[in-house]
C-alpha cells in the first residue's frame, strides 16, 4: 500500500487536501486562480469577535449621545456634511464663523444668548465627538464586511445579516440628522425651550438599541456554544419568561428617551411618591388623553417609574424561577448578574431623580440601561436551542 501511495500522486494530493482545516475553491477561470475560504469554526470566531467589537462601539455611541443630550450640546452643529465636518474649526476666524451660524437658531436666541465663544467650543466639541464616533461605527461595520465577504467568511444567511447591519448604520446616521433638524426649527407659537422632538429622539435611540442588540446577539451566538439541555416544559417556560423580560428591559430603556427629551426627570424629584401623592393630579392634564403618554413630562416620568419597577419585578421572578431548575453554570451566572444589575440600575435611577439629575449620575444611569440590556441578551444566548 505504501508503494502504491508513492506511485499515485493524485491519491496523495487528495489525502492532503482532505486533511486541511480550511477548504479552498477556485474562483473564476483565470490562469492563477484566487482562493476563497469556506466558513468554519475559526472564521466564525473571527466574525463573532468583530461583531462584539462593533456592538461595543455602538454602546459607546449610545452613552456619548446621552451625555451630549445631558450637556445640551446636540444643537451646536447646525449643518450636516458627511466628510467636510470631520475637520473642526481651526483658526479664530473659523470658530467665529461657526459661532455666528449657531447664533441664527432658536437655542442661542432663547436660551444661550449670553454664551461666550469658549462655552460654545465646549458644546461644539461634544456634538462633534458624537458625530465622529458615529462615523467610526460606520467604518467598523462596512470595511470589515467588505474584507470578510471577499475572503469568504460569511455563509449565505450571514451575508444577509451583515448587509442589514450595515444598512442600519447608514439609516441611523440619517435619523440622527433628522432628529437634530427638529431642534433647529423656529416655533413662534411655542413658549417651550428649544429641544429636539422627543419622538425623533426615541426613534434615534430605538434604532441604535436595535443595532446594538442585533450585533451583540449575532456575535454571542457565534462565540458561545449552545448548551445541550433537554427541552422540558419548565425550560420552555423559562425561555419565554426570559424573552418577555428582555422585551420589558428594552421598552424601559426606550421610555428613557421620552424622559430625556422632555426633561421629565426635573419634575417630581421625590420617591416613592410623586410629590405628596402616589398618582399626581396632572397625570392626564393634556387632551386628548393619549397625548399625555408622549408629551406630558409628569406622565412620561410616571410611566418610566412603572416600567422600571416592572422590569425589576420580572427579573427577580426570572431569578427565583431559575433557582428551582438545573441549568448550566454560565446560564446561572448570566441570570445572577442580570438580577444584580437590575437592582443597581433602579438604585441609580432613584438617586438621579432625588439629586435633580446631575449630569455624571444621569450618564451612569443611561449607561446602566445598556448594561442591563446586554445581560438580558446574554441570558437569552445561553438559553437558546442547539442549531439543527
Amino acid at each position: 500500500r505504501s508503494s502504491s501511495y508513492q506511485r499515485c500522486p493524485h491519491l496523495r494530493r487528495w489525502i492532503v487536501k482532505r486533511g486541511q482545516s480550511t477548504i479552498t475553491t477556485e474562483v473564476g477561470a483565470s490562469p492563477s486562480p484566487s482562493a476563497a475560504t469556506v466558513p468554519n469554526i475559526a472564521t466564525n470566531r473571527i466574525v463573532g469577535r468583530w461583531l462584539l467589537g462593533c456592538s461595543g462601539l455602538v454602546a459607546g455611541a449610545i452613552v456619548l449621545g446621552g451625555v451630549t443630550r445631558l450637556t445640551e450640546s446636540g444643537l451646536s452643529m447646525v449643518d450636516w456634511h458627511l466628510v467636510r465636518e470631520m475637520k473642526p474649526p481651526q483658526s479664530q476666524a473659523e470658530w467665529e464663523a461657526e459661532f455666528s451660524k449657531y447664533q441664527q437658531f432658536p437655542e442661542f436666541k432663547i436660551m444661550n444668548h449670553d454664551m461666550t465663544l469658549p462655552e460654545f467650543k465646549f458644546i461644539f466639541y461634544m456634538e462633534w465627538g458624537h458625530r465622529m464616533w458615529g462615523r467610526l461605527v460606520g467604518l467598523a461595520y462596512i470595511l470589515p464586511t467588505i474584507y470578510f465577504w471577499r475572503k469568504g467568511y460569511f455563509t449565505r444567511s450571514m451575508k444577509g445579516k451583515v448587509l442589514g447591519l450595515c444598512g442600519f448604520v447608514f439609516f441611523q446616521g440619517l435619523l440622527g440628522w433628522y432628529m437634530v433638524k427638529s431642534g433647529l426649527e423656529e416655533k413662534p407659537e411655542s413658549y417651550d425651550v428649544p429641544r429636539v422632538s422627543q419622538y425623533r429622539l426615541c426613534a434615534h435611540l430605538g434604532s441604535a438599541l436595535l443595532l446594538y442588540c442585533a450585533s451583540l446577539w449575532t456575535g454571542l451566538t457565534m462565540l458561545i456554544p449552545a448548551h445541550k439541555m433537554a427541552e422540558t416544559k419548565r425550560l420552555m417556560q423559562l425561555k419565554r419568561f426570559a424573552k418577555g423580560t428582555g422585551g420589558l428591559v428594552f421598552l424601559t430603556a426606550l421610555s428613557g428617551a421620552f424622559v430625556a427629551g422632555l426633561d421629565a426627570g426635573l419634575v417630581y424629584n421625590s420617591y416613592p411618591k410623586m410629590g405628596d401623592r402616589w398618582i399626581p393630579d396632572d397625570l392626564l392634564a393634556f387632551s386628548p388623553k393619549l397625548k399625555n403618554f408622549f408629551e406630558n413630562p409628569t406622565t412620561v416620568q410616571f410611566d418610566h417609574r412603572i416600567l422600571g419597577i416592572s422590569s425589576l419585578t420580572a427579573i427577580t421572578g426570572l431569578y427565583l424561577f431559575s433557582r428551582r431548575m438545573v441549568l448550566p453554570r454560565r446560564a446561572k451566572i448570566a441570570i445572577s448578574l442580570l438580577t444584580a444589575m437590575a437592582y443597581g440600575q433602579v438604585a441609580l435611577g432613584i438617586s438621579t431623580l432625588l439629586l435633580y439629575v446631575p449630569t455624571p449620575l444621569a450618564a451612569i444611569h443611561q449607561s446602566g440601561s445598556v448594561a442591563l440590556l446586554s445581560l438580558a441578551i446574554w441570558v437569552l444566548a445561553e438559553l437558546r436551542k442547539i442549531p439543527k
